[in-house]
Protein backbone atom coordinates (compact mmCIF):
# COMPACT_ATOMS: atom_id res chain seq x y z
CA UNK A 1 0.00 0.00 0.00
CA UNK A 2 1.20 3.51 -0.85
CA UNK A 3 0.62 6.71 1.10
CA UNK A 4 1.55 10.32 0.36
CA UNK A 5 1.78 13.12 2.92
CA UNK A 6 1.67 16.89 2.70
CA UNK A 7 1.74 19.43 5.50
CA UNK A 8 0.86 23.08 5.95
CA UNK A 9 1.44 25.35 8.90
CA UNK A 10 3.57 25.18 12.02
CA UNK A 11 6.37 22.92 13.20
CA UNK A 12 3.85 21.05 15.35
CA UNK A 13 2.09 19.88 12.21
CA UNK A 14 5.38 18.75 10.66
CA UNK A 15 6.30 16.83 13.82
CA UNK A 16 2.90 15.14 13.82
CA UNK A 17 3.09 14.23 10.11
CA UNK A 18 6.53 12.75 10.63
CA UNK A 19 5.14 10.61 13.45
CA UNK A 20 2.29 9.31 11.26
CA UNK A 21 4.86 8.50 8.58
CA UNK A 22 7.03 6.50 10.98
CA UNK A 23 4.04 4.52 12.21
CA UNK A 24 2.81 3.62 8.74
CA UNK A 25 6.28 2.82 7.44
CA UNK A 26 6.74 0.41 10.35
CA UNK A 27 3.45 -1.22 9.31
CA UNK A 28 4.81 -1.86 5.81
CA UNK A 29 3.35 1.11 3.92
CA UNK A 30 5.39 2.72 1.17
CA UNK A 31 5.67 6.51 1.38
CA UNK A 32 5.60 8.13 -2.07
CA UNK A 33 6.01 11.76 -3.16
CA UNK A 34 2.91 13.91 -2.91
CA UNK A 35 2.70 14.33 -6.68
CA UNK A 36 2.53 10.57 -7.32
CA UNK A 37 -0.48 8.25 -7.26
CA UNK A 38 -1.15 6.67 -3.87
CA UNK A 39 -3.77 4.55 -2.16
CA UNK A 40 -4.16 7.11 0.65
CA UNK A 41 -3.31 10.80 0.85
CA UNK A 42 -2.95 12.42 4.26
CA UNK A 43 -3.19 16.20 4.37
CA UNK A 44 -2.20 17.98 7.59
CA UNK A 45 -3.87 21.37 7.35
CA UNK A 46 -3.58 24.86 8.81
CA UNK A 47 -6.22 27.48 9.61
CA UNK A 48 -4.18 30.38 10.97
CA UNK A 49 -5.25 32.57 8.03
CA UNK A 50 -7.88 32.55 5.31
CA UNK A 51 -5.08 31.86 2.81
CA UNK A 52 -4.03 28.75 4.77
CA UNK A 53 -7.58 27.39 4.65
CA UNK A 54 -7.74 28.00 0.88
CA UNK A 55 -4.43 26.19 0.37
CA UNK A 56 -5.75 23.27 2.41
CA UNK A 57 -8.85 22.96 0.20
CA UNK A 58 -6.75 23.17 -2.96
CA UNK A 59 -4.48 20.36 -1.76
CA UNK A 60 -7.49 18.11 -1.17
CA UNK A 61 -8.79 18.76 -4.68
CA UNK A 62 -5.34 18.24 -6.19
CA UNK A 63 -4.99 14.84 -4.51
CA UNK A 64 -8.41 13.76 -5.79
CA UNK A 65 -7.49 14.86 -9.30
CA UNK A 66 -4.21 12.91 -9.16
CA UNK A 67 -5.88 9.68 -7.98
CA UNK A 68 -9.72 9.80 -8.04
CA UNK A 69 -10.01 6.33 -6.49
CA UNK A 70 -7.69 7.11 -3.54
CA UNK A 71 -8.73 7.67 0.06
CA UNK A 72 -8.07 11.25 1.23
CA UNK A 73 -7.64 11.77 4.97
CA UNK A 74 -7.52 15.29 6.41
CA UNK A 75 -6.27 16.42 9.82
CA UNK A 76 -4.85 19.58 11.39
CA UNK A 77 -6.45 22.83 12.55
CA UNK A 78 -8.61 23.33 9.46
CA UNK A 79 -9.98 19.82 9.95
CA UNK A 80 -10.95 20.63 13.54
CA UNK A 81 -12.61 23.95 12.74
CA UNK A 82 -14.36 23.11 9.44
CA UNK A 83 -15.10 19.38 9.55
CA UNK A 84 -18.38 19.46 7.63
CA UNK A 85 -17.00 21.86 5.03
CA UNK A 86 -14.14 19.45 4.35
CA UNK A 87 -16.38 16.38 4.23
CA UNK A 88 -18.37 18.07 1.45
CA UNK A 89 -15.28 18.10 -0.82
CA UNK A 90 -15.27 15.26 -3.33
CA UNK A 91 -12.81 12.49 -2.54
CA UNK A 92 -12.55 13.06 1.21
CA UNK A 93 -12.67 9.75 3.05
CA UNK A 94 -11.98 10.69 6.67
CA UNK A 95 -11.53 13.85 8.74
CA UNK A 96 -9.52 13.57 11.96
CA UNK A 97 -10.10 16.31 14.53
CA UNK A 98 -7.64 17.41 17.19
CA UNK A 99 -8.65 14.68 19.62
CA UNK A 100 -8.57 11.94 16.97
CA UNK A 101 -4.93 12.21 15.87
CA UNK A 102 -3.90 9.08 17.75
CA UNK A 103 -6.42 7.17 15.59
CA UNK A 104 -4.84 8.11 12.28
CA UNK A 105 -2.22 5.38 11.99
CA UNK A 106 -4.42 2.46 13.14
CA UNK A 107 -7.35 3.68 11.01
CA UNK A 108 -5.23 3.96 7.87
CA UNK A 109 -3.66 0.55 8.54
CA UNK A 110 -7.12 -0.96 8.91
CA UNK A 111 -8.30 0.65 5.70
CA UNK A 112 -5.22 -0.64 3.92
CA UNK A 113 -6.04 -4.19 4.95
CA UNK A 114 -9.57 -3.72 3.62
CA UNK A 115 -8.32 -2.28 0.34
CA UNK A 116 -5.89 -5.14 -0.18
CA UNK A 117 -8.74 -7.58 0.40
CA UNK A 118 -11.58 -5.91 -1.44
CA UNK A 119 -10.00 -3.43 -3.83
CA UNK A 120 -10.86 0.26 -4.24
CA UNK A 121 -14.63 0.77 -4.37
CA UNK A 122 -15.47 4.48 -4.58
CA UNK A 123 -17.09 5.57 -1.30
CA UNK A 124 -20.33 7.52 -1.43
CA UNK A 125 -20.25 11.01 0.06
CA UNK A 126 -20.72 10.90 3.83
CA UNK A 127 -20.13 7.14 3.94
CA UNK A 128 -17.60 5.25 6.01
CA UNK A 129 -15.46 5.91 9.07
CA UNK A 130 -15.94 9.69 9.00
CA UNK A 131 -19.56 9.18 9.93
CA UNK A 132 -18.81 6.44 12.44
CA UNK A 133 -16.46 8.29 14.78
CA UNK A 134 -18.09 11.58 15.57
CA UNK A 135 -17.72 12.66 11.95
CA UNK A 136 -20.70 14.38 10.42
CA UNK A 137 -22.66 16.76 12.55
CA UNK A 138 -19.67 17.42 14.85
CA UNK A 139 -18.18 20.47 13.23
CA UNK A 140 -16.26 22.42 15.84
CA UNK A 141 -17.00 25.88 14.46
CA UNK A 142 -15.57 29.08 15.88
CA UNK A 143 -18.76 31.00 15.37
CA UNK A 144 -18.90 31.53 19.12
CA UNK A 145 -16.25 32.18 21.74
CA UNK A 146 -16.65 29.00 23.81
CA UNK A 147 -14.11 26.47 25.08
CA UNK A 148 -13.01 24.05 22.38
CA UNK A 149 -14.63 20.60 22.34
CA UNK A 150 -11.16 19.07 22.07
CA UNK A 151 -10.46 16.67 24.93
CA UNK A 152 -7.36 16.55 27.13
CA UNK A 153 -5.80 13.83 24.98
CA UNK A 154 -2.19 14.75 24.21
CA UNK A 155 -0.69 13.37 21.02
CA UNK A 156 3.09 13.25 21.39
CA UNK A 157 5.15 13.64 18.23
CA UNK A 158 8.55 14.48 16.82
CA UNK A 159 9.98 15.04 13.38
CA UNK A 160 12.54 12.57 12.11
CA UNK A 161 15.19 15.19 11.59
CA UNK A 162 15.68 18.13 9.24
CA UNK A 163 18.84 17.57 7.22
CA UNK A 164 19.46 14.61 9.58
CA UNK A 165 20.70 17.08 12.21
CA UNK A 166 17.65 18.65 13.87
CA UNK A 167 14.38 17.24 15.21
CA UNK A 168 11.28 19.08 16.42
CA UNK A 169 9.87 17.52 19.59
CA UNK A 170 6.29 18.36 20.51
CA UNK A 171 5.98 18.55 24.30
CA UNK A 172 2.82 20.65 24.67
CA UNK A 173 -0.40 21.37 22.80
CA UNK A 174 -3.33 23.76 23.09
CA UNK A 175 -3.75 27.14 24.77
CA UNK A 176 -5.90 28.66 27.51
CA UNK A 177 -5.33 32.31 26.61
CA UNK A 178 -8.16 32.90 24.10
CA UNK A 179 -6.60 36.06 22.65
CA UNK A 180 -9.18 38.11 20.74
CA UNK A 181 -7.68 37.44 17.28
CA UNK A 182 -6.78 33.76 17.62
CA UNK A 183 -8.52 30.47 16.76
CA UNK A 184 -5.86 28.22 18.28
CA UNK A 185 -7.76 27.34 21.50
CA UNK A 186 -10.66 26.21 19.32
CA UNK A 187 -8.52 24.34 16.80
CA UNK A 188 -6.11 22.67 19.24
CA UNK A 189 -7.97 22.76 22.54
CA UNK A 190 -6.92 23.61 26.07
CA UNK A 191 -3.31 23.59 27.23
CA UNK A 192 -2.00 20.09 27.95
CA UNK A 193 1.30 18.23 27.74
CA UNK A 194 2.99 14.89 27.57
CA UNK A 195 4.75 13.80 30.81
CA UNK A 196 8.46 14.48 31.22
CA UNK A 197 9.24 10.75 31.06
CA UNK A 198 7.64 10.52 27.60
CA UNK A 199 9.54 13.58 26.37
CA UNK A 200 12.81 12.04 27.60
CA UNK A 201 11.95 8.73 25.91
CA UNK A 202 11.31 10.56 22.62
CA UNK A 203 14.57 12.51 22.95
CA UNK A 204 16.46 9.25 23.42
CA UNK A 205 14.82 7.83 20.29
CA UNK A 206 15.85 10.96 18.38
CA UNK A 207 19.41 10.55 19.63
CA UNK A 208 19.53 6.95 18.34
CA UNK A 209 18.64 8.29 14.87
CA UNK A 210 21.76 10.44 14.92
CA UNK A 211 20.18 13.88 15.39
CA UNK A 212 22.37 16.22 17.43
CA UNK A 213 19.83 18.99 18.03
CA UNK A 214 16.24 19.12 19.32
CA UNK A 215 13.85 22.05 19.07
CA UNK A 216 11.11 21.95 21.70
CA UNK A 217 7.75 22.86 20.21
CA UNK A 218 4.24 23.50 21.43
CA UNK A 219 1.35 25.88 20.93
CA UNK A 220 2.22 27.55 24.24
CA UNK A 221 5.42 25.72 25.10
CA UNK A 222 6.21 27.52 28.33
CA UNK A 223 2.82 26.51 29.74
CA UNK A 224 4.11 22.93 30.01
CA UNK A 225 2.81 21.22 33.15
CA UNK A 226 -0.91 21.93 32.94
CA UNK A 227 -1.74 18.24 32.57
CA UNK A 228 0.16 16.78 35.50
CA UNK A 229 1.70 19.60 37.52
CA UNK A 230 5.24 19.07 36.25
CA UNK A 231 7.24 22.21 35.50
CA UNK A 232 8.81 23.48 32.29
CA UNK A 233 12.12 23.93 34.08
CA UNK A 234 12.08 20.32 35.27
CA UNK A 235 11.45 19.27 31.67
CA UNK A 236 14.48 21.26 30.48
CA UNK A 237 16.66 19.76 33.20
CA UNK A 238 15.59 16.20 32.35
CA UNK A 239 16.17 16.65 28.61
CA UNK A 240 19.56 18.21 29.27
CA UNK A 241 20.72 14.83 30.62
CA UNK A 242 19.91 12.85 27.46
CA UNK A 243 23.12 11.49 25.96
CA UNK A 244 23.71 12.06 22.26
CA UNK A 245 21.74 15.31 22.03
CA UNK A 246 24.24 18.15 21.93
CA UNK A 247 22.00 21.19 21.54
CA UNK A 248 18.45 22.29 22.41
CA UNK A 249 16.37 25.24 21.31
CA UNK A 250 13.00 26.48 22.56
CA UNK A 251 10.89 27.18 19.48
CA UNK A 252 8.54 29.76 21.01
CA UNK A 253 7.82 30.89 24.54
CA UNK A 254 5.59 33.65 25.91
CA UNK A 255 7.53 36.48 27.63
CA UNK A 256 5.61 36.02 30.89
CA UNK A 257 6.50 32.30 30.98
CA UNK A 258 10.26 32.52 30.45
CA UNK A 259 11.02 33.18 34.08
CA UNK A 260 14.25 34.42 35.67
CA UNK A 261 14.64 30.96 37.23
CA UNK A 262 14.62 29.34 33.76
CA UNK A 263 17.01 31.94 32.36
CA UNK A 264 19.44 31.56 35.28
CA UNK A 265 19.50 27.78 34.83
CA UNK A 266 20.15 28.03 31.07
CA UNK A 267 22.96 30.52 31.76
CA UNK A 268 24.58 28.14 34.29
CA UNK A 269 26.04 26.03 31.47
CA UNK A 270 23.58 23.81 29.65
CA UNK A 271 22.86 22.46 26.17
CA UNK A 272 20.24 25.18 25.58
CA UNK A 273 21.41 27.73 23.04
CA UNK A 274 21.50 31.53 22.96
CA UNK A 275 18.40 31.57 20.75
CA UNK A 276 14.91 32.57 21.82
CA UNK A 277 11.70 32.94 19.81
CA UNK A 278 9.39 35.22 21.81
CA UNK A 279 6.03 36.52 20.54
CA UNK A 280 5.37 40.23 21.04
CA UNK A 281 2.44 40.70 18.59
CA UNK A 282 2.31 44.45 19.26
CA UNK A 283 4.57 47.05 20.82
CA UNK A 284 1.54 49.08 21.82
CA UNK A 285 0.21 48.54 25.35
CA UNK A 286 -3.17 49.76 24.13
CA UNK A 287 -3.42 46.91 21.62
CA UNK A 288 -1.86 44.29 23.90
CA UNK A 289 -4.52 44.97 26.52
CA UNK A 290 -7.34 45.07 23.99
CA UNK A 291 -6.58 41.68 22.45
CA UNK A 292 -5.95 40.02 25.82
CA UNK A 293 -2.20 39.42 25.86
CA UNK A 294 -0.89 38.57 29.34
CA UNK A 295 1.96 41.06 29.49
CA UNK A 296 2.78 44.64 28.59
CA UNK A 297 5.81 46.19 26.91
CA UNK A 298 7.47 46.87 30.27
CA UNK A 299 7.44 43.18 31.20
CA UNK A 300 8.51 42.18 27.68
CA UNK A 301 11.49 44.53 27.70
CA UNK A 302 12.49 43.47 31.21
CA UNK A 303 12.65 39.79 30.17
CA UNK A 304 14.78 40.63 27.13
CA UNK A 305 17.11 42.65 29.36
CA UNK A 306 17.35 39.82 31.90
CA UNK A 307 18.25 37.27 29.23
CA UNK A 308 20.92 39.54 27.78
CA UNK A 309 22.43 40.25 31.18
CA UNK A 310 22.54 36.53 32.02
CA UNK A 311 23.81 35.19 28.69
CA UNK A 312 25.78 37.96 26.98
CA UNK A 313 29.36 38.74 27.94
CA UNK A 314 32.07 40.89 26.28
CA UNK A 315 33.82 39.11 23.43
CA UNK A 316 31.20 36.32 23.29
CA UNK A 317 28.28 35.69 20.91
CA UNK A 318 25.08 37.65 21.50
CA UNK A 319 21.61 36.19 22.03
CA UNK A 320 19.46 35.72 18.93
CA UNK A 321 15.93 37.01 19.54
CA UNK A 322 13.25 36.21 16.98
CA UNK A 323 10.15 38.29 17.67
CA UNK A 324 6.61 37.68 16.33
CA UNK A 325 4.61 40.78 15.39
CA UNK A 326 1.08 41.04 14.00
CA UNK A 327 0.53 44.09 11.83
CA UNK A 328 -2.88 45.64 11.35
CA UNK A 329 -4.75 44.39 14.41
CA UNK A 330 -8.19 46.03 14.61
CA UNK A 331 -7.81 49.53 15.97
CA UNK A 332 -4.13 49.83 15.02
CA UNK A 333 -3.84 53.49 14.06
CA UNK A 334 -0.68 54.90 12.50
CA UNK A 335 0.28 56.21 15.94
CA UNK A 336 -0.11 52.77 17.56
CA UNK A 337 1.82 51.09 14.75
CA UNK A 338 4.61 53.61 15.25
CA UNK A 339 4.72 52.60 18.92
CA UNK A 340 5.45 49.03 17.80
CA UNK A 341 8.05 50.17 15.27
CA UNK A 342 9.86 52.38 17.77
CA UNK A 343 9.72 49.74 20.52
CA UNK A 344 11.44 47.23 18.25
CA UNK A 345 13.97 49.65 16.79
CA UNK A 346 14.91 51.68 19.84
CA UNK A 347 14.26 49.37 22.79
CA UNK A 348 14.45 45.68 21.80
CA UNK A 349 16.57 45.55 18.63
CA UNK A 350 16.01 41.82 17.98
CA UNK A 351 17.99 39.75 15.48
CA UNK A 352 14.86 38.94 13.49
CA UNK A 353 11.22 40.02 13.27
CA UNK A 354 8.58 37.53 12.10
CA UNK A 355 5.98 39.85 10.60
CA UNK A 356 2.40 38.69 9.98
CA UNK A 357 -0.51 40.77 8.63
CA UNK A 358 -3.60 40.33 10.78
CA UNK A 359 -6.05 37.84 9.28
CA UNK A 360 -9.69 38.20 10.28
CA UNK A 361 -10.78 34.81 11.61
CA UNK A 362 -14.53 34.06 11.79
CA UNK A 363 -15.83 33.59 15.32
CA UNK A 364 -13.04 35.40 17.13
CA UNK A 365 -13.86 38.56 19.09
CA UNK A 366 -11.56 40.71 17.00
CA UNK A 367 -13.33 39.71 13.80
CA UNK A 368 -16.46 41.50 15.03
CA UNK A 369 -14.76 44.77 15.91
CA UNK A 370 -15.70 47.64 13.59
CA UNK A 371 -12.27 49.31 13.35
CA UNK A 372 -10.65 46.85 10.91
CA UNK A 373 -7.48 48.02 9.14
CA UNK A 374 -7.46 48.16 5.34
CA UNK A 375 -5.39 45.51 3.57
CA UNK A 376 -3.38 48.16 1.71
CA UNK A 377 -2.38 49.72 5.03
CA UNK A 378 -1.37 46.33 6.42
CA UNK A 379 0.78 45.67 3.35
CA UNK A 380 2.58 48.99 3.73
CA UNK A 381 3.23 48.44 7.42
CA UNK A 382 4.47 44.89 6.85
CA UNK A 383 6.99 46.28 4.34
CA UNK A 384 8.24 48.83 6.86
CA UNK A 385 8.80 46.20 9.54
CA UNK A 386 10.46 43.82 7.07
CA UNK A 387 12.88 46.59 6.12
CA UNK A 388 13.63 47.12 9.81
CA UNK A 389 14.14 43.37 10.19
CA UNK A 390 16.69 43.33 7.37
CA UNK A 391 18.57 46.21 9.02
CA UNK A 392 18.59 44.59 12.46
CA UNK A 393 19.55 41.14 11.19
CA UNK A 394 22.47 42.53 9.19
CA UNK A 395 23.63 44.39 12.28
CA UNK A 396 23.38 41.24 14.41
CA UNK A 397 25.42 39.14 11.97
CA UNK A 398 28.04 41.88 11.49
CA UNK A 399 28.56 42.16 15.25
CA UNK A 400 29.88 38.57 15.28
CA UNK A 401 32.68 38.96 12.75
CA UNK A 402 35.88 37.60 14.22
CA UNK A 403 34.13 35.73 17.05
CA UNK A 404 34.36 31.97 17.54
CA UNK A 405 31.10 29.99 17.41
CA UNK A 406 30.10 26.35 17.04
CA UNK A 407 28.29 25.26 13.86
CA UNK A 408 26.22 22.12 13.31
CA UNK A 409 26.71 21.27 9.63
CA UNK A 410 23.80 20.04 7.50
CA UNK A 411 23.82 17.68 4.54
CA UNK A 412 22.33 19.85 1.79
CA UNK A 413 24.56 21.17 -0.95
CA UNK A 414 23.96 24.35 -2.96
CA UNK A 415 26.54 25.50 -5.45
CA UNK A 416 29.14 23.24 -3.89
CA UNK A 417 28.56 24.70 -0.42
CA UNK A 418 27.14 23.16 2.74
CA UNK A 419 25.45 25.16 5.47
CA UNK A 420 24.75 25.06 9.15
CA UNK A 421 23.74 27.20 12.10
CA UNK A 422 25.69 28.55 15.03
CA UNK A 423 24.31 28.16 18.52
CA UNK A 424 22.79 31.63 18.22
CA UNK A 425 21.28 30.85 14.82
CA UNK A 426 23.61 32.56 12.36
CA UNK A 427 23.68 30.77 9.01
CA UNK A 428 27.21 29.77 7.96
CA UNK A 429 28.47 28.12 4.75
CA UNK A 430 31.65 26.37 3.66
CA UNK A 431 32.77 24.11 0.77
CA UNK A 432 30.99 20.76 1.00
CA UNK A 433 32.78 18.12 3.05
CA UNK A 434 30.98 14.81 3.54
CA UNK A 435 32.88 14.17 6.77
CA UNK A 436 31.42 17.33 8.30
CA UNK A 437 27.76 16.37 7.87
CA UNK A 438 25.96 16.32 11.24
CA UNK A 439 29.15 17.32 13.02
CA UNK A 440 29.75 20.24 15.39
CA UNK A 441 32.69 22.41 14.47
CA UNK A 442 34.18 25.56 16.04
CA UNK A 443 34.61 28.29 13.44
CA UNK A 444 35.62 31.93 13.37
CA UNK A 445 32.84 34.00 11.84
Amino acid sequence: MKIAFTTLGCKLNYAETSTYERGLTAAGWEVVPWTERADVYLINTCAVTETAEKKSRNLIRRAHKTAPEARIAVTGCYAQLRREQIQAIEGVWRVFGADEKALIVPTVIGEGIALETHGHPRPCKGEGPAAESGGRGREATVSRAIPSPVTDITFGAYSSGEERTRSFLKVQDGCNNFCAYCTVPYARGRSRNIPICEAVRAAKEIATQGCKEIVLTGVNTGDFGRTNGESFLDLLKALNQVEGIERYRISSIEPNLITPEIIDWIASGTKFQRHFHIPLQSGSDTLLKRVGRRYDTTLFASRIDYIRQALEHPGQPRVFFGIDVIVGLPGETEELFQETYNFLKDRIRPAYIHVFPYSRRPGTRAAEWPDQVQDSVKTERVARLEALCAELHAEFVSAHKGLKETVLWESSVKGGLMGGYTGNYIRVEKPYDAASVNQLEDVVL
